[in-house]
Parts: C-alpha cells; sequence; structure tokens
C-alpha cells in the first residue's frame, strides 16, 4: 500500500492535506549559513508560529527540502510537527557543492557508499548529527524523500555521481526524489540521467523551474511525465508574476503534475523573524491571485492537495525492477 513518510511516521497520502512542497522549517549553524547568515532560521518556537499561522490558515504539510549536512535538526523537525499539527516530510540527499566546505565527504565518497547512506536514513533513521560525522547516530525519525541539486545547464562529474546514487537508493526504497534547479537550468539533463537509471520520473519534483519562465521549457519537461515545483511566485519585483502566468497558462494541459511552495530558505522571509511575506504568503495572496483568474477551487485542490499527495508518495520497490 502507499504511503507518505513523514517525521512523525507513514501516513496514508490522502491523509496529507494542503502541502507546500519544497520548504526549509529549520535551519541550523552549518557551513552555509557561516556564508550566508540570513539562512539561519534554528528556533523552533519561531518555527511553531510561523508554521501555527499556516494550520490556521488551512496549511496541512510541509517538505522540508533540507538534505545532509545543510543544517537538518530531525528532532527539532519533529517537535514542530508535534506542536502544530503540520506534517512534515524530512529529506536525506545533498544540496549543491557551494554549500559544503572544500574536502567534504561527498567528494570522496563513492556512488555506491552515497547510495547506502541515502538508503540508512530512508529506511532506519535519519542522523542525528546531520551526517556532519564523525558518529552516526540513528534517530526514530525517517527520511521521506531524497534532495539532490545541480548547479547549472550541465551536471558535474560529481552531481552525476549523487543523481546515480539518489537512483539507486529510490529504486531500492520507493522513496520520491526532490531535485535543486539553479535558476530554472538542467532540468530536462536531470531528467535524462534518472531516465537512463530506471528512476519512475512521475516521482521525481524538479524544484525552482519557474525561476526559468519560459513556458515551452516547461511544457517539454512536463513532457517527460516529472513534476514541477514553483516557488517564485512572491520574489518577482515590478509588474507582473510570471510564476501565476506559468500555473495558468500550464495546469489544464498538465493538471496533476504542477506543486507550489515557497523555499522560504531565508529568516527574512519569515514574519516570526519579523520578516516579509511569511509562509501563508501562497495561501493569502497567491491562490487568491489564481482565483481572480479563473481558477476553480478544485483546479487549486489539484495543486495544493492532491498533486503533492501523488508525487510524494512511496512507490513500492518491486515495481522499479
Amino acid at each position: 500500500m502507499s504511503f507518505i513518510r513523514t517525521v512523525l511516521g507513514d501516513i496514508a497520502p490522502e491523509d496529507l492535506g494542503f502541502c507546500y512542497a519544497h520548504e526549509h522549517v529549520l535551519i541550523e549553524p552549518n557551513f552555509a549559513t557561516h556564508i550566508e547568515p540570513d539562512y539561519l532560521h534554528d528556533s523552533v518556537d519561531h518555527a511553531v508560529t510561523e508554521l501555527q499561522q499556516f494550520y490556521k490558515d488551512g496549511g496541512r504539510a510541509m517538505i522540508d527540502a533540507t538534505p545532509c549536512g545543510f543544517g537538518r535538526n530531525v528532532a527539532k523537525l519533529a517537535s514542530v510537527s508535534r506542536r502544530t499539527g503540520v506534517h512534515l516530510v524530512c529529506s536525506t540527499g545533498l544540496h549543491s557543492a557551494k554549500f559544503y566546505p572544500p574536502g567534504h565527504w561527498r567528494t570522496r565518497y563513492s556512488r555506491e557508499d552515497l547510495a547506502d547512506l541515502f538508503y540508512a536514513e530512508v529506511e532506519k533513521g535519519v542522523d542525528a548529527g546531520d551526517y556532519r560525522g564523525p558518529l552516526v547516530q540513528r534517530t526514530s525519525h525517517r527520511a521521506g524523500v531524497i534532495k539532490v541539486a545541480g548547479s547549472g545547464q550541465e551536471l558535474t562529474a560529481e552531481e552525476q555521481k549523487i543523481f546515480r546514487a539518489a537512483a539507486d537508493a529510490h529504486r531500492a526504497t520507493g522513496c520520491p526524489i526532490l531535485t535543486h534547479t539553479e535558476q530554472g537550468l538542467g532540468a530536462l539533463e536531470q531528467l535524462e540521467l534518472f531516465r537512463k537509471e530506471r528512476v519512475d520520473l512521475t516521482h521525481v519534483v524538479i524544484s525552482h523551474i519557474d525561476r526559468k519562465p519560459d513556458i515551452a521549457y516547461h511544457r517539454e519537461v512536463l513532457r517527460t511525465g516529472a513534476r514541477v515545483e514553483c516557488d517564485s511566485g512572491f520574489r518577482w519585483r515590478g509588474g507582473g508574476n510570471p510564476t501565476l502566468d506559468l500555473v495558468l497558462g500550464l495546469h489544464r494541459e498538465f493538471p496533476s503534475q504542477i506543486l507550489l511552495g515557497m523555499d522560504a530558505s531565508r529568516r527574512s522571509n519569515w514574519k516570526a523573524y519579523e520578516g516579509e511575506p511569511g509562509m501563508s504568503f501562497l495561501i493569502d495572496v497567491f491562490i487568491p491571485g489564481l482565483r481572480k483568474c479563473g481558477m476553480k477551487t478544485a483546479d487549486v485542490d489539484r495543486l495544493f492537495i492532491h498533486n503533492p499527495a501523488e508525487a510524494f508518495a512511496f512507490l513500492a520497490p518491486k515495481m522499479l525492477a
């Protein structure tokens, strides 16, 4: 039977509810926050405040896209989930090379080593120390998505190794995959690698693709069967909102393949840290914009409820052999 793996345990896909498909609920001190302090938002109380408002406004779930070594704290994620009632899905995997110090283990480990690390967090438990070592202490909280990242149009040799390791872990567990694209670039290259590695593309979600707001490019990506996640709705400045235009232009043609989130990875994005616009932006501003342009309630539910439930459900590994 299909399920979604949250930090508090497995749930039926139909129980996920209204979901943001790419967030960073907590980021603890790490190399990335040393480079960019605005990434640091590690207060459980602040996260609870923000997510309680999200829940009050109708939100029920978030996919936390914070992978290994990027400031994860799965115990804190579990605490936030318990205190707010918001389902949280934790990531394993690796982010872009720029977020790790020189000599990080990602550069030394083989494809097989990486696949084993990802597999263990999905099946056994996420490391309490965020795989920053040297000891590994498995928690009772398991990862429900494998996050990997490209840095441009073409995948580097190191990124190819990591993507293939993610594919191996996906085939062994049925765990869905979430990818980062840099400014929307390289989605087709990522998907071609996954296709060759026998990944079920319907359980691959390509993030940030709306940062390249070319509708023809989006159609080419969507025709592969993969899902796309748009999260720049609050980022555009000046007139118009290309993310809104893309969703309106594509949702009828690809109704089951579009997901939305905010990727609010900076404390300056959160009202709890006295930033803007806050985590209810999609509910308070973006969805009313869709409705104003004629989108029906059933279509909104498809984007925020049904599509995430399908995309982030585990597949039976035997289906991937």
